[in-house]
């Protein structure tokens, strides 16, 4: 929009005035060739005038018009002077009609396509929510299926865990029974342990003795141990057989309450009475798996409680061998320990016979040593005196004035000689410190072999000991579990 000027009553039309610089003169054509006047109560006005007025007022007057003119000043009223400073111009006008009209067609035309688009976007909605509320309901039937399908499966693998794990709980009892025949035997066997518990230092030795004695208690224990582990194998599978029938019947519970729901879900429809909006409920995933895993689920309690009922039988088979070789096991067990604990003390006779002739040569030996390290302390003493003639003959050396510091042949010899004095005397010492820790050495042994003679002494008595202990032993009969 072009600018065309100020109303005339504006604080700013006049020329606005410098308080540090004069005007300056005014050189406009139209000023030259239209006069001014001033009008009582208007401001003087000397920027700019409109074309109209412009061009009235550059028409040529007339001969009369030029003398009435000389008669009085032409005056201006004040309705046409404000619309003379009017702010707008024609073409103006005609531009702002015209950008009027553009605007309201892009409207009009802005509208109807909003309309088109709007009926299509209704149509493709209500198409695609009752196409999506089908799929579902397509979905929800299946998923009903396969609720139905695996509470059946769970049904019937129930039941046969139930029976399973009754039969496993009888065989418990069975052992638990038999296992009580072992005591006497297996006391025995503990109390020989025990005994040999008292041996001292190396003779705490894992012997044929000592692994015949344990053999035997897992062959007595066996009867006793392995039937008890049995018994507890049998005890941890019964409760694992109630983790499964637990876990069996809770996902049960929850496949009926699931199908319950998903058929009360299933079963509503835009017109039911019980549906409701729950504003915000799509942004809450609360689920916690997939329709892989759902289905896994039910699978692996399925699998958990089939592998049970397999564990199941074959402790029950299990019970069954060990009832049958315990017998044969334990009276086999019960002679190689015997030849075991005869052939370990013969054996205990051998060893204090040696350990006695050790003995002797070792006290000999230390005799001999001593002697070394009194020999090799007087070679030392005997090397320190050659030591500190070479260094003091160098130290005094040392004086000698300017260039008397020769390094000469006796210079030369002198330091030589110190080298290898202190040479000979560190392998002299370290020879003795060698000596010195062989007798340590040695004294340690000694005092070794004289703890080993009173070890081996106590251990022939306690393996004599045991073998007095075993002379009973319990019948067959009563070692498989009958009484």
């Amino acid at each position: 929009m072009e600018f065309l000027g100020t109303t005339q009553t504006a604080s700013y039309c006049g020329p606005k005035k410098s308080c540090l610089f004069p005007e300056p003169v005014p050189t406009s054509i139209m000023q030259d060739s239209y006069q001014t006047y001033y009008l009582p109560g208007y401001r003087y006005v000397n920027s700019w005038r409109p074309s109209l007025f412009y061009k009235v007022s550059s028409t040529i007057p007339s001969s009369d018009e030029r003398g009435n003119a000389s008669l009085r000043p032409p005056t201006i009223l004040p309705a046409l002077r404000t619309a003379l400073y009017a702010r707008y111009s024609p073409r103006d006008w005609n531009q702002a009609n015209q950008v009027q009209f553009k605007g309201s067609e892009c409207c009009r035309h802005w509208a109807g396509r909003l309309n088109a688009d709007s009926l299509r976007l209704m149509q493709d909605k209500d198409q695609l929510t009752q196409q999506m509320q089908d799929d579902t309901g397509t979905n929800m039937g299946q998923r009903l299926s396969d609720i139905e399908f695996w509470r059946s499966e769970l049904i019937y693998e129930l039941q046969r865990l139930l029976t399973d794990t009754h039969a496993l709980d009888t065989a418990k009892k069975r052992l638990e029974c038999a296992a009580e025949e072992i005591e006497g035997p297996l006391k025995v066997a503990l109390e020989c342990l025990y005994n040999r518990e008292k041996r001292m230092g190396i003779d705490l030795v894992h012997d044929d003795v000592e692994k015949n004695l344990i053999k035997e208690v897992d062959m007595f224990k066996s009867c006793q141990e392995r039937m008890r582990k049995l018994a507890e194998r049998i005890d941890q599978q019964l409760g694992i057989n109630r983790d499964a029938q637990h876990a069996l019947e809770r996902d049960l519970a929850d496949k009926s309450s699931a199908h319950f729901i998903d058929e009360k879900c299933y079963n509503l429809r835009n017109t039911s009475d019980s549906i409701k909006f729950y504003h915000g409920i799509e942004k809450i995933d609360g689920t916690v798996s997939v329709p892989q895993t759902w289905a896994k689920f039910s699978e692996d309690n399925i699998r958990n409680s089939q592998n049970a009922r397999a564990n199941s039988a074959k402790l029950c088979e299990e019970m069954e061998n060990v009832l049958e070789n315990t017998s044969e096991e334990m009276w086999k067990q019960y002679t190689d320990t015997n030849l075991a604990f005869d052939h370990r003390i013969s054996e205990i006779g051998d060893i204090k016979n040696k350990l006695q002739a050790h003995l002797a040569k070792t006290l000999q030996e230390i005799f001999q040593v001593e002697n070394t390290i009194m020999l090799l302390e007087r070679s030392i003493m005997a090397k320190e005196c050659p030591l500190k003639v070479a260094q003091t003959r160098l130290e005094g050396r040392t004086r000698r004035p300017n260039i008397e510091l020769c390094c000469d042949i006796p210079q030369f010899k002198l330091v030589n000689e110190v080298f290898t004095i202190g040479d000979t005397l560190q392998t002299l010492k370290q020879r003795l410190r060698d000596a010195q820790d062989t007798l340590q050495l040695l004294v340690l042994n000694k005092s070794r072999l004289e703890h080993d003679l009173s070890v081996k002494a106590n251990s022939l008595f306690i393996d004599k000991k045991c073998m007095d202990m075993r002379k009973t032993f319990p019948s067959t009969p009563r070692l498989i579990g009958y009484a």
